[in-house]
């Protein structure tokens, strides 16, 4: 896939925030050949597999009337970013959003910090931490299927004012019915999104963004 034709077509990018985009395969190979935070047979797929995946939270936002540009000045947690995913690439996407970077494994937030700070991002904050000693509230909660959605929702219950913006894959009913049943979440305050409807890759079949509404 061409990742920069995919995301020009659907974002207005500058030439400032193409130029981080390209900038992500040197530096995660370079971090990652110290700390490994993306399997090593992956590498080669950063964009195809790792940044386009984290940006089809950006595009679902798009389905959504007005959420995209009230995200676009929201504060977001991503919590168990990794080396920094789904995080840094809506990060550069969404300039004027405030992001909190959050993981338990230390080596884990030195690759991510270390990332956010060769592109300048000036909107990151990188934490190492669990969920539960996080004091502050967020607009949004973003993660990349760190866990269950059973184990995840307690994690960021109460952390949250507007919404869950979460990536998985697989069969996700009887998690989002249990999460549902558990916390009397009502219904209709739950949706997915089929990320295959945006990236045409075989890699994409049954990813989901799974939005969960305040």
């Amino acid at each position: 896939m061409n990742w920069k034709s995919i995301l020009e077509a659907d974002f207005s990018l500058t030439p400032e925030q193409i130029s981080a985009f390209e900038a992500l395969d040197g530096l995660y190979r370079s971090w990652n050949a110290q700390i490994n935070v993306i399997s090593r047979k992956d590498i080669d797929a950063v964009y195809d597999h790792h940044v386009l995946h984290s940006l089809a939270i950006a595009r679902y936002l798009l389905t959504v009337p007005g959420l995209f540009d009230e995200f676009a000045s929201s504060s977001v947690l991503d919590l168990g970013t990794g080396g920094g995913f789904p995080g840094i690439p809506l990060a550069i996407l969404f300039p004027s959003a405030r992001f909190v970077l959050c993981d338990s494994v230390g080596k884990k937030t030195i690759v991510a910090q270390a990332v956010a700070s060769s592109l300048g991002l000036s909107n990151v904050e990188v934490v190492n931490a669990r969920a539960e000693n996080l004091p502050q509230q967020f607009d949004f909660v973003v993660s990349r299927a760190v866990a269950s959605l059973v184990d995840f929702y307690p994690w960021v219950k109460g952390k949250f004012r507007r919404g869950i913006l979460y990536l998985k894959g697989g069969d996700v009913v009887e998690e989002m019915a249990t999460v549902m049943g558990r916390h009397r979440l009502p219904a209709g305050s739950v949706h997915t999104w089929p990320v295959s409807s945006w990236l045409q890759d075989p890699y994409y079949d049954g990813k989901l963004v799974i939005h969960f509404e305040k």
